[in-house]
């Protein structure tokens, strides 16, 4: 993943979370990658047999829209641009607005 500009490793739980700078786009957990996933990747996640990440809480099972990424992208370095690009535009849309701050300076 050199390729991506502002790449960022960060220790998150008990694994690692990938940004392009602040922007979570995958993360590894147990040595698993996962990427970001949104309504329509999801779908081709789900169409290679790939599954979401999961974890247990409070006696229930919790699923994100993180999800395993394709085997091809280990051997294949445009599977791997395609993915994270796809991964990466996943996070962006998901990413909530910055609330507004107020401007207190008198006019």
């Amino acid at each position: 993943m050199t390729f991506v500009h502002g790449l960022r490793v960060r220790g998150m739980f008990s694994g690692y979370g990938i940004f392009q700078e602040d922007c979570m786009f995958a993360l590894i957990i147990a040595d698993q990658l996962y990427f970001k996933a949104d309504a329509t990747t999801r779908i081709a996640f789900e169409a290679k047999g790939l599954h979401p990440f999961t974890y247990a809480a409070r006696g229930k099972l919790v699923e994100v829209q993180y999800f395993e990424a394709p085997p091809e992208v280990f051997d294949e370095i445009d599977a791997m641009r395609l993915w994270v690009n796809k991964a990466l535009l996943a996070a962006i849309g998901a990413r909530k607005p910055k609330k507004a701050s107020l401007d207190l300076t008198p006019h």
